[in-house]
């Protein structure tokens, strides 16, 4: 049995459905608890909140961080039963079991646990922020994670491509508990989708977090005494100097996980507390090269596909970091790899290997910049470069000339729109002439979670939503308006997966007039909008509309567009 604490407060009138609507955001983006979030928007004092459950479940309350618990009774539950149901002993009197619960009504939870310790048990309610900040800290949870992390997981399931040099392992970092958790976090990341891997030190907390459909989501904390061993194995992994612990480190691991392999890059950081681990999983499976499936609406589309298919010219995707534009680039050279076409990338770092394509990283150490490397491509006989991000003056001013002299060149930029992009190319000190002369296309894009297909329900919206979005009641009539309710498929989030909202700016001839009168990017998008052009926002109301996202992710994203 499950119960909001947020409705509950909307019920006594507490919040309004308004405030409730940013706790949801917060816990949502956060992956804290929705009292934790109640208390961080001052919305509620903590001990008003305490107050007010222990009023609403008529139970006596507990203050956890002011008590200390006797370790005696923890042993009562094990730290397994304590996670699943987030409840925790926090006293005995004979033969009652005081037990500190978020939701005192859950009969499931006292009957298990009444069976399990054979206790009278008594509820004490207690906030969910801190009866999980209880549990991480009373309970040694590296047995427990690894029993939940290990149900279907064999040692024979991840195994290391490139075996490793571990002469210079530390016998902690190479201990069997040890190695088993680290294999068995990556396992369960790459189940899970994730898309990123966190190892974060703290003074008395080493917390693991898997960044899922764009999201980052606590999955454990070990006992801090692991971290040095945990990170020094990543370490010895990615081949990185495991002595040193004073300068950040880039490595690579190639991972075999259940007959699939897998690339991750690995980064550390050095923090207060120790180094921090960021693994960033490239599975060539997760790969989505094929353009019909990104989310682009028909028109887009076609445009989209004339443009790359031009002979010559250039085609810029434009966005913040982690939009999607480096899969939309490599869709795109996908779609338009033939046998007799030359295609030269340059990429900073390369992630996914495309059979058929001369892919060439970065060094900028080495005196590999991107400006230098074009100019290399461009005694290459190339039909097609694709270069990874237009930083300079220098890089741009070749791409141009490249685009212009046979070539069809696609690039990136960091701009929030597709208008404002040709400010930002004159801006960089490149004539309005030749940017008029050499751009076909600018695409503009965000990604947004798609609503689970398994757990998404026909929903109602709220009036103010709809005014937000810029659309009013009479649309969402005709709308098919849904959102995830949280399943195991979702991991109770509501969204599976991602898709992109695309904003596709043609440069028509009288776009190209505009942009020779140095036009702002107020004009620029008026008139393509006049021409049929879908902002970013419009895109994302179609894909509302259709149920396949939510209101809030469109907001969430479009934001300041």
């Amino acid at each position: 049995m499950s119960f909001d604490v947020g409705e509950l407060l909307l019920d006594a009138e507490m919040i309004t459905a308004e405030q409730l609507k940013s706790v949801r955001r917060q816990a949502e983006s956060s992956g804290e608890s929705a009292d934790s979030c109640l208390v961080k928007l001052e919305l509620i004092r903590e001990a008003d909140l305490l107050a007010f459950l222990a009023q609403h479940f008529k139970v006596p309350k507990v203050d956890l961080p002011s008590v200390e618990l006797d370790p005696a009774v923890i042993d009562l539950v094990p730290s397994g039963i304590a996670s699943k149901f987030n409840v925790i002993p926090v006293g005995r009197q004979g033969r009652v079991l005081h037990l500190a619960m978020a939701n005192p009504s859950n009969i499931y939870a006292v009957e298990d646990i009444k069976f399990l310790t054979g206790y009278e048990v008594q509820p004490v309610v207690a906030p969910e922020s801190r009866i999980r900040e209880a549990i991480g800290n009373y309970y040694d949870n590296t047995t427990e994670a690894l029993e939940n992390l290990m149900k279907d997981f064999e040692d024979e399931d991840v195994e290391i491509v490139e075996a490793q040099d571990e002469e210079m392992a530390s016998d902690e970092a190479s201990d069997a508990p040890v190695v088993k958790l680290v294999n068995s976090i990556i396992a369960e990341a790459v189940n899970r989708r994730a898309s990123d891997i966190h190892i974060e030190p703290y003074e008395k907390k080493l917390r693991v977090r898997f960044r899922i459909d764009g999201k980052l989501y606590e999955v454990m904390s070990p006992p801090v005494r692991m971290k040095n061993a945990v990170i020094s194995r990543m370490k010895i992994m990615a081949e990185l100097d495991i002595a040193e612990r004073r300068i950040p480190q880039d490595g690579n691991i190639k991972i075999r996980v259940q007959n699939k392999t897998i690339d991750l890059r690995v980064s550390s950081l050095p923090t207060l507390f120790g180094e921090k681990i960021v693994l960033r999983i490239l599975d060539q499976s997760n790969l989505n090269v094929d353009l019909e499936m990104l989310g682009f609406e028909p028109k887009a589309m076609e445009h989209f596909t004339s443009a790359i298919h031009s002979p010559w010219g250039m085609v810029l995707v434009t966005g913040p970091t982690g939009s999607g534009k480096t899969t939309t680039l490599y869709s795109a050279l996908s779609t338009i790899n033939q046998p007799d076409t030359n295609i030269i990338t340059a990429e900073d770092p390369v992630e996914y290997n495309l059979d058929g394509i001369n892919q060439v990283a970065i060094r900028e150490q080495a005196g590999l910049t991107f400006a230098a490397a074009l100019r290399a491509f461009l005694r290459q006989d190339p039909n097609i470069i694709m270069v990874g991000e237009i930083r300079d003056i220098e890089t741009g001013s070749i791409a141009i000339k490249a685009a212009l002299t046979g070539h069809l060149v696609l690039s990136t930029l960091h701009t929030n729109d597709a208008p404002s992009t040709i400010n930002r190319l004159i801006d960089m000190g490149i004539q309005p002439f030749l940017v008029a002369s050499s751009v076909r296309l600018i695409l503009a894009q965000r990604l947004v979670r798609k609503v689970c297909g398994k757990c998404g329900v026909r929903v109602e919206p709220h009036p103010e939503a709809l005014a937000e979005l810029g659309v009013d009641t009479a649309w969402a009539k005709n709308a098919v308006i849904r959102e995830g309710r949280g399943c195991d498929a979702c991991n109770n989030t509501g969204y599976a997966g991602r898709l992109g909202l695309y904003e596709v700016f043609v440069i028509t001839p009288s776009i190209t007039q505009l942009i020779l009168d140095r036009a702002s990017a107020e004009e620029l998008r008026d008139r393509a909008r006049k021409e049929g052009m879908l902002t970013l926002r419009e895109d994302g109301v179609r894909k509302v509309e259709r149920g396949i996202t939510t209101i809030e992710e469109i907001l969430r994203e479009t934001a300041s567009v």
